[in-house]
């Protein structure tokens, strides 16, 4: 089982980036944290940050015929990106919608995600933990299909 997760604008700022939201794990951290998650349950994992709407773009159709599953938080890009959401509905593969914070409680533009129209499930507000929540999700998933 290899999962792919991709984090868009701004978390690469985890820790420095409105703590009060985000929490002060930086981006290393969480990116250990998958790595350890991962390696304990003999899941293959890749994780991929970009602040570019092109670069998700392509990491998500490099996934295609390569990844059992994509863990995916894409930052700002939820509420604006048409373009995100067809390369996961291109791809075919199991997608998951994590939010560290609870986005439905914060301001209303939030309350859009274009992205959540191709995943089959989102987590919010469980900080760096709904990762591992989705990973395990999508290696559940798997593995009664």
């Amino acid at each position: 089982m290899k999962i792919l997760v991709i984090n868009g604008p701004n978390l690469n700022m985890l820790g420095i980036r409105e703590p009060d939201h985000y929490g002060k794990e930086t981006y290393a951290d969480l990116v250990k944290k998958i790595h350890n998650h991962c390696d304990k349950n003999g899941v293959e994992v890749e994780t991929f940050q970009s602040n570019h709407e092109g670069a998700l773009v392509d990491k998500i159709q490099e996934a295609y015929g390569n990844a059992d599953g994509i863990v995916i938080n894409p930052g700002a890009y939820t509420h604006t990106s048409i373009a995100i959401l067809d390369a996961v509905k291109s791809v075919s593969i199991p997608t998951v919608e994590v939010h560290i914070s609870k986005v439905e409680e914060r301001e209303d533009f939030r309350q859009i995600s274009y992205i959540r129209l191709a995943c089959v499930k989102t987590i919010t507000g469980h900080g760096t933990d709904g990762y591992l929540e989705a990973i395990d999700f999508l290696t559940k998933e798997t593995v009664k299909k």
